[in-house]
């Protein structure tokens, strides 16, 4: 799926969060919702912001964290398992 039909898919799902904003960023999008910065979208894939207690339900998919490159990780942004992406209601409830 190209970046730009990946991002508008995304952003549909979210739809329900309105409003989401997208800026561009590590050679993908950074997702803002009223200014807050909850997600990453990078090479067709969607990572969310994650703590110490929404990350055990990322591991438990076998997802892992954002590295945008060989040399650097983001430990605090998983991968949305595609099951998820899949569910409008349950990104939702993902993200938030």
């Amino acid at each position: 799926m190209k970046q730009d039909t990946f991002k508008e898919f995304v952003l549909d799902q979210l739809a329900e969060m309105n409003p989401v904003t997208c800026r561009a960023m590590f050679g993908g999008f950074g997702l803002y919702h009223h200014e807050i910065f909850f997600g990453i979208l990078h090479k067709g894939r969607l990572y969310f912001k994650t703590d110490d207690q929404s990350r055990p339900a990322y591991e438990e998919y076998g997802m892992k964290p954002f590295r945008p490159s060989d040399k650097q990780t983001l430990k605090n942004y998983y991968e949305v398992p595609p099951d998820i992406l899949e569910s409008e209601e349950d990104l939702v409830f993902w993200a938030r």
